[in-house]
């Protein structure tokens, strides 16, 4: 719980939503407060631990309490981490006479008081102590092993000392300690933003506070949103880029939603019900990986065609999770208006066109009777070069393919596909009875936007997966096709009696996965290391899917993953990442050590459930 207040905390600070509640505070008070639980951390440590208040200190200080008690205990928990012998001390003073800051609120105070957290521990090398108050960050690439901890604590704390006027500073040798010092002023005068002071002749920063929402920046039309009217959702904290979509969504003759917000995305979308969304990845509290996942498993809004626009390249994993399209940034004004174009296009009504290549004639006629709608027109054909003609003819939407074709295989019907621009982009979802190998899975998943092995689920996810890419509206399906999507994402029957492994170094993390999941009538099995985890699979075949933390002491996810993936027995377990670093990049890292998905923590309940009845499913 603390760990996900963190994140939340960074996230209210960055986007400007977070309040001081000043009021006057007594030193003795405060700071007895935040020493009582590290005097016996110190104790068990054998560590010297002590707190001074300097007799020149006034008795009080106007400021907030509970923010100033957490960037203290953040400073005190790190010092007592990173110290193996010697003490750590928390010192309060008055800033010496003459002191200087480049910070605009601190200089203009009438008083200035500096509360100093040393310890004598492994210390900061020089080139690395402006980077330790990043978030996510730390001095070392062992640092998260050797200490655990995701690089979260200093840079909350950095942000609060800015918000309550102050600031953060850092002194440290290596092998001989660290000083941390927080300077505040003593009477807190109001809500305004520590900006730097600019250099001489230089014009003044404007102060700039973020908005609660990018429409406050740049107004939207969701005020003067008709029931008849078209809309368009973006999600998108470009203000740039946002603009650039509300005007093409004009001329397509949309009306224009905004948000820079992951998690307003989906309440926005059952308001508003738009046709269409623009959507951010790296959006500022949460990942728009997330988002999208919500949108597809959720019934009412899984139909939305949804146009990725990021800086991540990771362009067949956005479609494989139901993408419509996919936009690298930067792009131009042309490429937009031409991408929602096409999207305008596709959602005006008419019928959707499926094609079937599959040379089993009873397999055909089950799967054209399965997937039958009066909304969709079914094509079938029974060899690859059929497929490929046809495609090439005729317009579709998307096509079933078996992969046992008599002149071609469906490899080399995707690689012919892929190769073409015209049909490289049409969702295929592959449905084979195939043992397939770990080298062809691999290859598969590059290739086809799903992969549906037969069996006696199957029917039920290849329906769930042809309509997901012909964007069918649940709302419009036969009653038994509805509850068999809502069975298929909603129901726990598929949770109940099967065995999850959860690997966390945390066991407050533990216990809180394992009720959650054993409430599910799930088997929860727990490893606090990496090597005890790859330990209980080995002997444990019963496990259908694992939790994995990243973040671990010792051994990390990636290489726990990586030396599971290495037991040819274990190569198709499905294994969940979770992790707080929600940062470019560190997807990518889960998916190549062989993750099949990843939850960035903090972990939403109902995407995590999600998230296993689709693994446990497939």
């Amino acid at each position: 719980m603390n760990l996900i207040s963190d994140i939340l905390d960074l996230s209210k600070i960055e986007s400007g939503t977070v309040t001081v509640d000043a009021e006057e505070i007594f030193f003795s008070n405060v700071l007895e407060t935040v020493a009582r639980p590290f005097r016996h951390q110190a104790e068990s440590q054998g560590l010297s631990f002590e707190v001074q208040i300097d007799h020149q200190l006034g008795r009080s200080i106007v400021t907030d309490s509970k923010r100033l008690q957490q960037i203290l205990k953040n400073l005190l928990s790190n010092a007592l981490k990173f110290t193996a012998q010697g003490s750590v001390r928390l010192r309060v003073v008055p800033a010496l006479t003459g002191w200087r800051s480049d910070n605009v609120t601190l200089n203009q105070a009438s008083a200035v008081v500096a509360f100093e957290v040393t310890d004598t521990g492994v210390g900061i090398p020089v080139e690395k102590q402006k980077i330790v108050f990043e978030a996510f960050q730390q001095a070392d690439a062992s640092t998260s092993r050797k200490y655990g901890g995701t690089g979260l604590g200093l840079a909350i704390s950095r942000e609060l000392a800015m918000l309550l006027g102050g600031e953060l500073t850092l002194r440290s040798t290596p092998g001989l300690g660290s000083t941390f010092t927080l300077f505040l002023p003593t009477m807190y005068t109001g809500p305004r933003t520590a900006l730097r002071q600019p250099p001489p002749g230089a014009l003044p920063l404007p102060q700039v506070t973020l908005p609660d929402h990018l429409a406050d920046q740049f107004p939207d039309d969701r005020h003067t949103i008709q029931p008849d009217d078209r809309t368009l959702l973006i999600v998108e904290d470009d203000p740039n880029y946002a603009g650039i979509l509300v005007d093409a969504a004009h001329a397509a003759g949309l009306k224009a939603v905004v948000t820079a917000r992951g998690a307003e995305a989906l309440d926005l979308a059952l308001q508003y019900r738009p046709v269409a969304m623009s959507l951010d990845i790296f959006l500022p509290d949460m990942l728009g990986w997330n988002v999208l996942s919500q949108f597809k498993r959720t019934l009412e809004t899984r139909h939305i065609p949804v146009q990725i626009l990021s800086m991540d390249e990771d362009r067949q994993q956005g479609l494989a999770r139901g993408a419509f399209s996919y936009l690298s940034k930067p792009t131009t004004s042309e490429g937009l208006t031409a991408a929602l174009a096409r999207i305008n296009d596709y959602v005006r009504p008419r019928k959707k066109r499926l094609l079937i290549a599959e040379d089993n004639e009873a397999e055909r006629f089950g799967v054209s009777e399965l997937l039958a709608h009066p909304d969709i027109e079914i094509a079938t054909v029974d060899s690859g070069r059929g497929a490929l003609d046809k495609l090439r003819a005729e317009r579709f939407d998307c096509m079933v393919l078996d992969l046992r074709l008599p002149d071609l295989s469906g490899f080399d019907v995707l690689e012919e596909m892929q190769q073409d621009a015209a049909l490289a982009d049409l969702p295929v979802v592959v449905f084979t009875g195939r043992d397939l190998s770990p080298d062809e899975d691999a290859k598969l998943h590059t290739m086809a936007r799903s992969i549906v092995v037969k069996g006696a689920a199957s029917p039920e996810r290849l329906y769930d997966e042809t309509a997901l890419f012909l964007h069918q509206v649940a709302a419009d399906l036969p009653d038994d096709k509805k509850r068999m999507l809502e069975r298929l994402h909603s129901s726990d029957e598929m949770l109940a009696g099967r065995t999850v492994l959860v690997v966390d170094d945390d066991t407050r993390n533990i216990f809180a996965l394992s009720s959650a999941l054993e409430r599910r009538g799930m088997r929860v099995l727990t490893a606090t290391t990496g090597r005890e985890a790859v330990s209980i699979l080995e002997r444990s075949p019963e496990v259908a899917i694992v939790l994995m933390d990243i973040m671990m002491p010792e051994m990390d996810g990636y290489e726990t993953i990586a030396l599971i993936r290495g037991n040819p027995a274990l190569r198709r377990l499905p294994i969940v990442a979770l992790t707080a670093k929600a940062m470019k990049g560190d997807r990518e890292k889960c998916l190549e050590a062989g993750a099949s998905d990843y939850l960035a923590k903090p972990v939403n309940t109902e995407q995590l459930f999600s998230a296993l009845r689709l693994w446990l499913h497939r």
